[in-house]
């Protein structure tokens, strides 16, 4: 098939059945197109809606997200996951004020000089908004691309199909096409524009498209959240530092070891009358290793001040950014 009719094919699809009502894709500018970009990467089209709306409503332009506090822009993005997206969101858009008067930069160059901004997300923004012919290389792309050819996905495989006209309707089709038909798994073949033409298919070879990568087993983690609560039911939060892990957002005082837990607790409440209850194992998954985590709930029978944290009070935690973890014990998802 020759990239003409690959390009064909794919637009003829997406006239017919790509996505063309997605919040992000009415009223569409450079702002909430990157601002769903970004929220789309490594998560689901579901997931994103509610969050790109209310994300919306809360910082409607560029300039009011770059003069927003950075716990108020990690606050509408908890239970998102992966909060580095969000701080470089927020310092992209400091910068753009800064250096670009609040707009978006015109050139592939440049828009790649902001934090969070690969290739791919980047020409993706530029295609869709410009109609700028800048091929993009996702998940979803990569895996068309890949089982069209049966070869490894490559940029110069994106960049051999990429038409000069539609840009902006080719990427969102190859986006949708890899999400909705070309599936990770049990793909819908039949309903494929590429068919005929994709040698995955012909070769009865789609599950070794992609090549699949080897799965390394994710190294665990292990740590003890100190969940303190006082005798007004205020929670004890400290705030983690703005690079590495949970960067910027509340959480509970955590130590690695169980010893440390009484220490902490002998070291912050010496002479204080509380309560301990220690609450099942849990676990959360990053990317790159499995956290073992054991909450450790202790309530207070006073008002005590401890420090390094702030006492919260439960009215105010949606006011803040939490980790799920954090989150799902403050609301309730997991049982004291």
């Amino acid at each position: 098939m020759t990239p003409i009719k690959f390009q064909n094919a794919i637009l003829a699809w997406f006239d017919q059945h790509g996505r063309k009502h997605l919040p992000w894709q009415d009223n569409k500018t450079h702002y909430r197109v990157w601002v769903s970009e970004i929220m789309l990467q490594q998560t689901q089209v579901t997931t994103v809606i509610p969050y790109f709306q209310r994300f919306m409503e809360r910082f409607p332009t560029v300039q009011i997200l770059a003069e927003a506090p950075s716990d108020t822009v990690l606050s509408c993005w908890s239970g998102l996951g992966y909060y580095a997206r969000a701080r470089n969101l927020h310092r992209a858009a400091q910068y753009l004020v800064e250096h670009f008067h609040g707009e978006f930069p015109k050139t592939l160059e440049q828009a790649i000089e902001l934090p969070g901004l690969g290739r791919s997300t980047a020409s993706a923004i530029l295609a869709i908004v410009d109609g700028q012919p800048l091929p993009i290389l996702d998940g979803n792309v990569k895996r068309v691309l890949s089982r069209f050819a049966a070869a490894e996905p490559s940029w110069s495989l994106a960049e051999l199909y990429m038409p000069t006209a539609r840009a902006g309707d080719y990427t969102q089709a190859m986006m949708d096409l890899g999400a909705m038909v070309c599936t990770r798994t049990k793909p819908k073949c039949l309903l494929c524009p590429l068919e005929k033409a994709c040698k995955a298919y012909q070769n009865g070879e789609i599950d070794s498209y992609p090549p699949k990568k080897v799965q390394k087993t994710k190294p665990e983690k292990q740590a003890y959240f100190i969940w303190i609560e006082d005798e007004v039911g205020r929670v004890l939060l400290q705030q983690r530092p703005h690079k590495g892990l949970w960067g910027g957002l509340w959480v509970f005082p955590m130590v690695e070891f169980v010893e440390g837990v009484d220490h902490w607790l002998k070291q912050h409440l010496p002479k204080r009358k509380f309560t301990k209850t220690v609450l099942p194992e849990q676990q959360h998954v990053f990317t790159h290793f499995k956290l073992i985590y054991i909450p450790i709930y202790i309530k207070l029978t006073a008002i005590v001040a401890i420090n390094p944290g702030i006492w919260f009070n439960k009215n105010e935690l949606d006011t803040i950014g939490l980790p799920a973890p954090i989150s799902l014990l403050l609301n309730g998802k997991i049982k004291k």
